[in-house]
């Protein structure tokens, strides 16, 4: 019986740990099946662009991995059982149960509102491509001079308030951040941060908890109103909580705990790449959740996986950081250079450089995405343990 990989999530981490996987493995030895609840690849990072009415250019997962040999099901999952090695599926066929020997786990993140209450209710987010295009439609139907607020000052919450901001100059946008806008960045990048918000009329609100979320804005922990007749919700990510309903080993955010080769420490036989991983990189400090952690940790979690199974060297190097690259609408960027701990330096890019750094570095992400099987060499290898070994 072929060895059978099951792929759970196709985003950044999910897609290209299938593409690189059947680049490494011969498919007469191995079943790659990739599980996704949507029949595209979403490119997440430019989700606020597509929220602001911008257009992206649609990925179909079947046409990518058309003749590589992955099997793409399109299909929601329900429930993992890593003791009997199942996952429990619904797609448009109802409901049914996949086996596998190895599981990779790479569903990502949604959105977090930690409790406040009414952001279900009352708020949009950029999530989602789902919810992206809601976000979207109300934003059509607003008048000019109607308030726009952000809820979270972080990166999300700053690319999705400039990019608004520049689309509809006529919307008065808000950022309500909880410490200052931008205070992870050195003091010329923040600084610049502050021009360009200034330049495209973003108001920001520092330091501010946001208590409540209702249908005409929000009421902050200090019993004040901000009114806003759309909401956008950016204050941080979450896990889907399918893993922590497990036994597998989880984070007290509900992440996997696994090793520096994406491999869980308490089943050798789950991997976890990109939001739901939780992985110590340079300096022993666990990944952040982004794009910029998922590729590298689904390249070597996939070799990693790959070189178990054909008898092959397993490499572990902790996974650092290179740079920071925040979009600020269409015409300017902010690029800063960050140490491998993600500590920022003080070298930035700004302007059309930075707009050429961040653009190159999104569409190479969508392109290595795109053709799984293009940036490896072509050799496959056989498979010679049939299950994955434990050291």
């Amino acid at each position: 019986m072929n060895h059978r990989i099951v792929i759970l999530g196709a985003g950044y981490a999910g897609a290209t740990a299938a593409g690189r996987l059947a680049k490494r493995l011969h498919r007469d030895d191995v079943e790659i099946t990739l599980v996704n609840g949507d029949p595209d690849f979403v490119e997440r990072v430019r989700l606020h662009q597509l929220a602001s009415g911008q257009d992206l250019k649609q990925r179909p997962l079947r046409e990518m991995f058309a003749g590589t040999g992955v099997r793409v099901k399109v299909a929601r999952v329900g429930a993992v059982d890593v003791d009997a090695k199942t996952v429990d599926l619904l797609g448009a066929n109802g409901a049914e149960t996949l086996g596998y020997d190895t599981l990779v786990y790479a569903l990502g993140s949604t959105v977090a509102d930690y409790g406040v209450p009414g952001v279900t209710e009352y708020a949009h987010n950029v999530a989602s491509k789902q919810a992206a295009l809601a976000l979207r439609a109300r934003l059509s139907e607003l008048a000019s001079g109607a308030t726009v607020l952000i809820a979270g000052g972080g990166l999300t919450g700053i690319e999705a308030a400039t990019e608004i901001a520049e689309a509809r100059p006529d919307l008065a946008v808000t950022i309500a951040a909880r410490g200052g806008i931008g205070d992870w960045l050195s003091e010329q990048a923040r600084q610049y941060l502050r021009t360009a918000l200034d330049r495209l009329g973003v108001t920001v609100h520092e330091r501010t908890d946001i208590a409540r979320v209702g249908a005409n804005g929000v009421e902050t922990a200090a019993g004040e109103e901000i009114p806003a007749q759309v909401t956008v919700w950016t204050a941080g990510f979450a896990v889907h909580p399918i893993a922590a309903a497990t036994t597998l080993e989880v984070s007290e955010a509900g992440r996997i705990v696994v090793d520096g080769t994406m491999r869980s420490v308490s089943h050798p036989d789950v991997y976890a790449f990109g939001d739901a991983a939780h992985v110590a990189g340079v300096g022993g400090k666990t990944l952040r959740m982004g794009c910029a952690t998922a590729t590298p940790m689904s390249w070597q979690g996939s070799d990693a996986l790959a070189a178990r199974l054909t008898g092959r060297e397993v490499i572990d190097t902790p996974i650092g950081y290179n740079m920071q690259c925040i979009s600020l609408g269409r015409r300017d960027a902010l690029v800063q250079k960050v140490t491998d701990e993600d500590e920022p330096t003080d070298k930035i890019f700004t302007g059309r450089t930075g707009v050429r750094i961040k653009q190159l570095i999104c569409a190479a992400a969508a392109w290595s995405v795109a053709h799984p099987t293009m940036m490896l060499p072509s050799r496959r290898r056989r498979i010679v343990v049939t299950t994955p070994v434990t050291a």
